[in-house]
């Protein structure tokens, strides 16, 4: 079987492993001939995710944006490799080591990767690139406060932290390695990676087209091509899958799981995932400013009987800002739906009804939950305008604080919670309009410590600080759906979202 460590990641979110920050890690097994996938061979695969792939750029400012990390998985190659809380195989590194105290990592890369233009991938593509994220202060860059990187030789690559950082690993899990040129204007609308496929066309939010990079260094990918669509409408997508024009797809809503389970021609699996569908509050917003207030919108939204209705089969109710699969988790006590009590805080707090709140969102299939949302806060004389967006737009005005809520579903890259509250909810970050200073100096420390248990002591009482001041609101645990056709072989879904497809194929259908 080929060593392809990332397809434990299907079953990566069971359980809490600790975190490996005191020894080297390596993945050196020998790659096995490409294409083991059962008997099948080749073949074209169709795919449409829940998110259009706008931007091929992962350094740039829709570095975590899943269609821009979709696409890289799938083009360029990660350093290391995610597989569960706290465990990570090599990709372009071979090994990795921390210093004592986790500031500083050292990475030996992988000999004999080539770009798929026959370069090879050295230790100053690598910083090149990382530096590139820095300079480029995207939404990536906020993982790297303050580091540095540098390359002593071409096969090492040094990186350091001003403070020790122990989620170091799972930060990293989001970096893609692109050639020098990347600088260069236009080069992702014909991008060169050392991923196991390569662009053949691409159009932003409509269609990446993709074939086998002959030179990937883990075996030529099975497929004869590989076509990403974006196809924003569930109900157009869902029938796509259903006539075969689509082979493979995910995030359904859950009125459509049964439909699709009824289809002898569809497979349908759901797998736990790090997502939790997290609604922040603006707090630079005038009207959101007030802690209590907050919270009494929380309180006025009954989300118990929506995930009822409309995510029976994927949704949980959530009692945490990241899931049970991450290291960090710590559940809290959930806020009852009680309008009548959120309605008294509001005149309290000397709330304005006349204010409209602004709710910016991208995704479709989440008109049926912002309807119903809106519909509680109205019941309590609050006004909320939808604004559902472009993916583009809504990242820049995501960045931009142009929004007053802001309804997304978060991950925790590297099942880290690090990676989610420690990149986001600092005042640096600025990315809520919400300051803490006591916030910031826990995350920090639990950032700086390799001591699981103090980790997680730590990032309880980041969590507990979060809850209580509304920071957001925080509705639903999330499953992923996934679905695909009778003659796709060799796919297998994850729990982030963000499938793999180079050891994929398409037989007879």
């Amino acid at each position: 079987m080929r060593m392809r460590t990332r397809r434990s990641l299907s079953t990566a979110a069971g359980a809490v492993a600790l975190l490996m920050v005191a020894a080297a890690c390596s993945s050196d097994d020998p790659a096995s001939p490409a294409g083991e996938t059962g008997g099948a061979t080749g073949g074209d695969l169709t795919v449409a995710g829940p998110i259009p792939i706008e931007n091929l750029d992962p350094h740039g400012p829709a570095s975590m944006d899943a269609g821009t990390q979709l696409a890289a998985r799938a083009i360029f190659s990660q350093l290391v490799v995610s597989t569960g809380p706290g465990e990570f195989e090599g990709e372009l590194a071979e090994t990795w080591e921390p210093s004592a105290d986790a500031s500083v990592w050292t990475f030996t890369l992988r000999a004999g990767v080539e770009f798929s233009d026959g370069t090879p991938v050295t230790a100053t593509d690598v910083v090149t690139s990382f530096e590139r994220v820095m300079a480029g202060e995207g939404p990536l860059a906020g993982n790297f406060g303050g580091y540095t990187v540098a390359a002593p030789d071409e096969s090492t690559v040094v990186f350091t932290s001003p403070t020790p950082d122990a989620a170091f690993l799972g930060k990293i899990s989001s970096f893609f390695v692109t050639p020098q040129a990347a600088a260069q204007e236009g080069f992702f609308q014909d991008p060169i990676g050392s991923g196991p496929f390569v662009v053949e066309s691409f159009e932003p939010g409509a269609t990446l087209q993709l074939a086998p990079n002959p030179g990937y260094w883990d075996g030529e990918a099975t497929l004869d091509s590989l076509e990403f669509q974006s196809i924003p409408e569930v109900a157009a997508r869902m029938t796509a899958l259903q006539t075969g024009e689509v082979d493979v797809t995910w995030g359904m809503p859950d009125d459509q799981i049964t439909q699709l389970t009824s289809d002898s021609n569809i497979t349908v699996e759901n797998v736990p995932s790090p997502g939790v569908i997290t609604m922040w509050m603006n707090a630079s917003t005038p009207a959101l400013q007030d802690p209590a207030v907050r919270r009494a919108l929380w309180q006025a939204v009954d989300f118990e009987s929506i995930i009822a209705s409309l995510y029976p089969e994927t949704g949980t109710p959530a009692d945490s800002p990241v899931s049970p699969p991450v290291l960090g988790y710590a559940p809290q006590e959930p806020v009852e739906y009680d309008p009548d009590a959120a309605k008294a805080a509001l005149d309290a707090a000397g709330f304005d009804y006349n204010t409209v709140i602004r709710w910016q969102f991208s995704q479709a299939n989440f008109r049926n939950f912002v309807d119903a949302v809106v519909s509680d806060l109205a019941e309590i004389g609050v006004t909320v305008e939808p604004l559902e967006k472009e993916q583009a737009v809504f990242l820049e005005d995501l960045l931009a604080l142009e929004w007053d809520m802001n309804l997304q579903q978060l991950g925790s890259q590297g099942f880290d919670a690090a990676t989610n509250l420690g990149r986001l909810y600092t005042c640096a970050a600025n990315r809520i309009g919400y300051c803490n200073e006591e916030l910031d100096q826990i995350l920090a420390e639990a950032g700086a410590t390799s001591d699981k248990a103090q980790r997680e002591d730590l990032y309880a009482q980041a969590i507990e600080i979060i809850w209580n001041d509304a920071v957001g609101m925080y509705p639903m645990f999330v499953e992923q759906p996934y679905a695909w056709r009778t003659g796709v072989e060799g796919f297998e879904p994850v729990p982030d979202g963000l499938p793999y497809f180079d050891e994929v194929a398409v037989s007879g259908d």
